[in-house]
């Protein structure tokens, strides 16, 4: 089909129109809305957060269709201490700054095992994720991820080739949003306490320096072997060192360990905060 004869299509013209009103809404602060009832329209998913990520700082929320009995655990928990082990934060940390992905895409080998699935992630009903990832300034990335309940609007192949071929539109878009109204968030975003710090100083004085990366891939979700791909070590390696930090930390599981961690978050925080 040529160019033309698409154009020519009756359904080119309503989403022409809709592109048109996308268009004039970016510099406004209308944009987000209007992003997420054509995306809706679009994918049929059942949840939407836009996040904007500034380097390792805590995320900072510009919009979502969260109804308030789901809040603390789809939006209170994630921001507070669960966005450190979120796929999608890690991809973000490791340069991702464009196109339509999924989150089983980026996610461990063992994610649905991991503590985080279970604790959070699962909570949410959640069956499928996908983010659209655009850098809109030198140090910030916006994910608009689009959720899929199992019980709801399924993610088809269809669907999902249709998120990245207009993720490109969608990234140009919010490059224009964030120029015009980013100033009232960047100071929000500034001001955001680096929860990060909990996981640098998590068995800080106890734990070696290789054993705390261990902490931070197991906790996200890796098994052994992913684990020693990403620090080029073996799997026997992986395993000794697991079983020190164990030793080292008083805890006989990956579920003490996670609740220790997330006690620790929760010490940070306070004392972040005064």
């Amino acid at each position: 089909m040529s160019l033309t004869d698409l154009l020519a299509q009756p359904a080119s013209l309503d989403w022409h129109r809709r592109l048109a009103q996308l268009i004039r809404e970016a510099p406004t602060p209308q944009f987000p809305l209007s992003l997420s009832t054509q995306l809706q329209e679009l994918s049929g998913f059942d949840t939407i957060l836009i996040n904007t990520y500034q380097g390792r700082l805590r995320p900072l929320l510009i919009h979502d269709d969260y109804p308030a009995h789901k809040r603390q655990q789809g939006i209170d928990r994630y921001l507070s201490e669960a966005y450190l082990l979120d796929p999608f934060f890690a991809a973000v940390d490791a340069g991702l700054d464009q196109g339509a992905h999924r989150l089983k895409e980026l996610a461990p080998d063992r994610f649905e095992a991991s503590d985080y699935y279970h604790h959070y992630y699962r909570a949410l009903g959640l069956a499928d994720e996908v983010g659209l990832f655009a850098r809109v300034a030198e140090d910030v990335v916006i994910v608009a991820s689009l959720g899929f309940r199992a019980d709801g609007g399924k993610l088809t192949r269809r669907t999902l080739q249709a998120l990245r071929h207009i993720a490109p539109l969608v990234e140009v878009l919010l490059v224009e949003y964030w120029k015009w109204q980013g100033g009232q968030f960047q100071a929000d975003l500034d001001a955001q306490a680096p929860v990060e710090a909990a996981f640098a100083s998590f068995g800080a004085g106890v734990l070696t320096a290789r054993e705390q990366e261990i902490v931070r891939l197991l906790l996200a979700g890796h098994s052994t072997k992913s684990a020693a791909r990403e620090l080029d070590i073996s799997d026997g390696t992986v395993k000794v060192h697991r079983k020190h930090l164990y030793q080292r930390l008083g805890v006989s599981s990956q579920s003490q360990l996670f609740r220790l961690f997330l006690d620790h978050v929760a010490l940070v925080s306070r004392q972040q905060n005064g």
